[in-house]
This record gives C-alpha cells, sequence and structure tokens, in this order.
C-alpha cells in the first residue's frame, strides 16, 4: 500500500464511525488500524514463499479465511469483512471511491489483558495458566481432523517445513544468526526427524494431528473474563494442520523468551490431564524450538522490510538474534549435563547478563546472590532477628554486592556473606540432587568460596564450572554509573566502593575458569563461555 494512502487512513474521518485517534501498527504481514473501539487489519501485497497476499482476489479469500478461523478462539472479537476505498490519494472505509483493498474488521480487545503486557508487568499468574491451558485443551479436543490433516505430521513433511525455513532464513545469516547456527540447527533437525521417526509417526496414529491455531503465543491472548485467543495462521494449512504439540511447543518456547518459565510447568500440568496428552519431552523440545527458529525467521524478514524506521530494524533484529539464539538453547540443553556453574568476578564486569542468558538458553535455574542476601535480610526482618541464621558452611568470602553504605556494614558485613553463600550452595544442591544443571550468580571473589562449591560439586559428583568475566575498568564503571538510573536494578554496588572490592580479589588459577571478555556484545560473551563449557564447537 503506498504511503500517502497509509497517511489518510491515519486520519478520524477515514472511518464509519467516529474515533478520537488511529493508530498503526505494522508487521512483516499486515498493516493494522486501531481506532477507540475497532481494528482494521489490511494484509500487504507481498509474496515470502510461505505466504502469497499478491493480489486483490487472495487478500480478500485470506481475509474470510481469518474471520472463519478466528472465531473458533475468539468467536464475538471478529466481525466481519470490509471494503477500503480510495478517492484520489486519500484511502478510506466508508463506501466512496474506488474499491482498493479488504480489510478484517475486529473489536478492540484490552491491551492491558494481553498476556504478553501481564507478564510484562508482573501480573500473570498460575492460575491464569490453568485457565489458558483448560480452554487450549477444549479447543484442541475439538478441532478438526482428515488425512489431509494427519499427512501433515508425518516425518516427511515436518522435513519439506523446516528445509524451507532453512532457506529462508538464508538471506540473514551473518546478520541475525551465524552460519554455525544455522548449520547446528539443520544438523540437529534433520537427526530428530531420522531418529525419532517412531515417535512423531506415533502422534499421527493416536489423532493428534488436527486443525490447530499455528500462531500461539502471549502476544495473541487476551484475558478477560473469557479467554480471547486470535490472530492464528490463516494463509497456509500446512502451518495451521500440526501436531498440537506445535501449538504448546510455541507458548512454552513464547513464556521462556519472555523470561518466565516459571509458568510452564503449571500449564503443562493441567494441558496433560486434560487433553489426556503425556506430550513427551523430545517431542515438546522440538517444536519449541522449531517455533523460536520461526519466530527468528519473521523478525528477521521484518527488519530487511522497507519503510522500517533505524530504530525499529534494530529492534526486530535484536529481537530475531534472541529467538534465534533460544532456538539453539533448545538443542544444547540435550548436551548438557547436570552441572554447578558459577560465576567469577568483579562487581560490573557483566556476571549478571552472562548468567541470565545462559539460564534463558540453557533452561537452567539461575540464583544470584543480590537476591538472596535481600530475600534473607527481609525474613530476618519479619523475624525481628538481629543477625542471619547460622551457615551451615563455612566462608572467608565477602560479597561482591556492596550497598550504598561503605564495605562491612548492614547485610554487607562477612556474616551476611557467609550465610549468603551458605544459602545458594543449599539452592544449588537442591537443583542438583534433582538432576537439574544450576547457575549461581555471585562474585565468588574469595577462594574460599570458589572451593565450598568446588567440594559441593565433587560430592554430587558433577562437573564444576567457573565462569570469570573480565572487562577493562572503565567499562565497569560506566555500568556501574548507569545502574544509578536503573529502577529494575537489585544490586547495591557502586563505583566508590569498587577500589577496594578490587585490591580484595582473588583470581582462579590458570586452567580453574572459563574466562570471557566480557566487553564483547552479549551474545558473543554467551558463544565463548558455550564453546569453553564445550556445548558449541
Amino acid at each position: 500500500m503506498e504511503r500517502t494512502l497509509i497517511k489518510s487512513l491515519l486520519e478520524p474521518m477515514a472511518y464509519p464511525e467516529p474515533t478520537a485517534e488511529v493508530r498503526l501498527i505494522e508487521t512483516h504481514v499486515s498493516f493494522l488500524f486501531l481506532t477507540d473501539r475497532f481494528v482494521y487489519k489490511v494484509k500487504k501485497a507481498v509474496d515470502l514463499g510461505f505466504l502469497d497476499f499478491t493480489t486483490l482476489e487472495k487478500r480478500l479469500y485470506y481475509c474470510h479465511e481469518e474471520l472463519r478461523l478466528n472465531r473458533r478462539l475468539c468467536p464475538d472479537t471478529y466481525l466481519g469483512v470490509v471494503e477500503l476505498h480510495r478517492t484520489g490519494d486519500q484511502a478510506s472505509f466508508r463506501p466512496e471511491g474506488e474499491l482498493i483493498d479488504y480489510a478484517v474488521k475486529m473489536r478492540r480487545l484490552p491491551e492491558e489483558r494481553m498476556l504478553n503486557r501481564l507478564l510484562e508487568r508482573g501480573e500473570a499468574s498460575f492460575g491464569m495458566m490453568e485457565r489458558l491451558a483448560r480452554r487450549v485443551a477444549d479447543f484442541h479436543l475439538a478441532a478438526r481432523r482428515a488425512p489431509e490433516i494427519d499427512a501433515c505430521g508425518t516425518p516427511e513433511l515436518l522435513g519439506v517445513n523446516w528445509e524451507d525455513n532453512l532457506r529462508q532464513v538464508e538471506p540473514f545469516i551473518g546478520a541475525t544468526i551465524s552460519r554455525r547456527d544455522h548449520t547446528l540447527v539443520g544438523e540437529w533437525v534433520r537427526a530428530f526427524l531420522d531418529q525419532r521417526r517412531d515417535l512423531l509417526e506415533s502422534r499421527v496414529a493416536q489423532g493428534f494431528i488436527r486443525e490447530c491455531d499455528g500462531d500461539l503465543h502471549s502476544g495473541n491472548i487476551c484475558l478477560t473474563d473469557t479467554i480471547c485467543i486470535f490472530d492464528c495462521i490463516e494463509f497456509n494449512e500446512r502451518f495451521r494442520y500440526t501436531d498440537t504439540a506445535a501449538d504448546i511447543g510455541f507458548l512454552l518456547m513464547d513464556l521462556e523468551y519472555a523470561g518466565h518459565r516459571e509458568f510452564c510447568a503449571p500449564f503443562l500440568a493441567t494441558y496433560r490431564v486434560l487433553a489426556a496428552d503425556s506430550l513427551p519431552e523430545p517431542l515438546l523440545t522440538f517444536y519449541r524450538a522449531n517455533r523460536a527458529f520461526i519466530r527468528g525467521k519473521v523478525m528477521s524478514i521484518r527488519s530487511g522490510q522497507e519503510g522500517v524506521t533505524e530504530a525499529e530494524r534494530n529492534s526486530c533484529a535484536g529481537s530475531a538474534a534472541r529467538y534465534f539464539n533460544l532456538c539453539r538453547g533448545f538443542i544444547l540443553r540435550e548436551r548438557l549435563e547436570p552441572s554447578l556453574i558459577v560465576t567469577c568476578g568483579m562487581t560490573g564486569s557483566g556476571k549478571s547478563a552472562l548468567s541470565g542468558e545462559l539460564a534463558l538458553q540453557l533452561g537452567i535455574r539461575r540464583e544470584r546472590s543480590d537476591a538472596v542476601r535481600k530475600e534473607m535480610a527481609a525474613q530476618a526482618k519479619v523475624a525481628s532477628a538481629p543477625h542471619p541464621p547460622a551457615p551451615p558452611l563455612e566462608s572467608e568470602a565477602t560479597s561482591a554486592s556492596r550497598g550504598t553504605a561503605t564495605c562491612n556494614e548492614g547485610i554487607y558485613t562477612p556474616e551476611w556473606d557467609r550465610a549468603t553463600y551458605a544459602e545458594l550452595a543449599l539452592r544449588a544442591c537442591e537443583e542438583l540432587s534433582a538432576g537439574r544443571p544450576v547457575v549461581i550468580d555471585a562474585t565468588f571473589r574469595r577462594r574460599a568460596d570458589r572451593d565450598i562449591f568446588r567440594k559441593l560439586a565433587e560430592d554430587l559428583e558433577v562437573p564444576f564450572v567457573v565462569l570469570e568475566t573480565s572487562c577493562p575498568v572503565e567499562v565497569i564503571r560506566e555500568r556501574l554509573e548507569k545502574r544509578l538510573d536503573d529502577p529494575r536494578e537489585i544490586s547495591d554496588a557502586r563505583w566508590e566502593t569498587y577500589p577496594q572490592l578490587a585490591s580484595e580479589y582473588e583470581p582462579p588459577a590458570p586452567g580453574e575458569s572459563i574466562t570471557v571478555d566480557s566487553s564483547l556484545p552479549l551474545a558473543d560473551v554467551v558463544e565463548r563461555a558455550l564453546e569453553g563449557m564445550g556445548l558449541l564447537t
């Protein structure tokens, strides 16, 4: 659509009902015009290989398909297909002028109740996940089955879909995905399709290949009194005719991407019971990786389209790279044995950024000394305890995180340090005893602290990995000063306390740690760590 026409559709007079304002949201395949009460969705005249909207007839057909299919899960929202007209260089949804296109008209849903917004604000709950699981399970149980739908769940057709995706991402190698990761994903997929053929064929035989949603993520879910799931895949039957596990994998991947892995288990537990589906973990891994790769592809495409601002281009490219990294992470999880991973380095050297990204990609629990220390302090305050509980483990450690007060004051005394590291050890032991890897985010400035955790790993017979972050002092100072303006930052460390802490630092001996240059971009830092751990070759 011409930009002059798009601009004219931002005027309230272009709509048949009164509206105070109009807002545009542009995706890789659509223009969405949001008025006060409604949304008008116009499909772009594009052919991306996996969809073709290049003719008016095709756009009209898929508008009606979008209406029909989305009324399954959001019946009161999708109102109809309307005409878009043009008079000169002005476009409108009024019945005046030349017919130039069509749009799907929808009621506008409350944005504050979208699941992605609830997750961002920390307002999502386990109860919401259970309600959502019930809604999705009911939908899947009633979803249509047919021989042509079953065919889309076979290893052969899954392979075709994957090869299409891999080929469509090739133009973005070196931009949003590395050649090594592209090759890694392709090799893993082909091996899975070959080695897990029996599993995939059993899903077809058991009737789990159905006409699903195909785009089940938190941005398409509105949690009001009723749950509305909208914007399903209408443009390609192969993407909609799929294993019900693909829908589930998409949502689970999306929850992890948003940093809310804690909601995956309650959703899965409820869905498995209601849908009478065990959803084997290898199958979920396959579809989570698939959906992460597809989202990376979509964001890559959007980053390269015309009319995208530089800021949006960079944002889309960054999102694409993060999705591809998460896809890689799902694959690497199969290589990661239960391990005790600890960070080591000066405050401000990038430990938390590295540990957070590793926890995201590898799907492992992360425990932060800053959070644990303050959690214990809050508990001690409630209990009116003047001192922290006596630690079960001894250490001469001093925590990396210091308050705005001087060292050795408040909750940053040696007693609090010992208690904090002891609690971190207990939590690490809990995860490792359950057969799960864990990453501990703390400075581990003192050799004595590292020795305690090394001994814990030896006792549990698991690998012990020390990730040491190192960067120039100027970078550390800049990072610490930026923290002052970040309300989300939980660390109390400040530049004023850095010199004393640096003078007390006891670095690991040669060969005792994997040292990474944390002044590099985070993606590169993570790759160096994964290489050092032997997960990437």
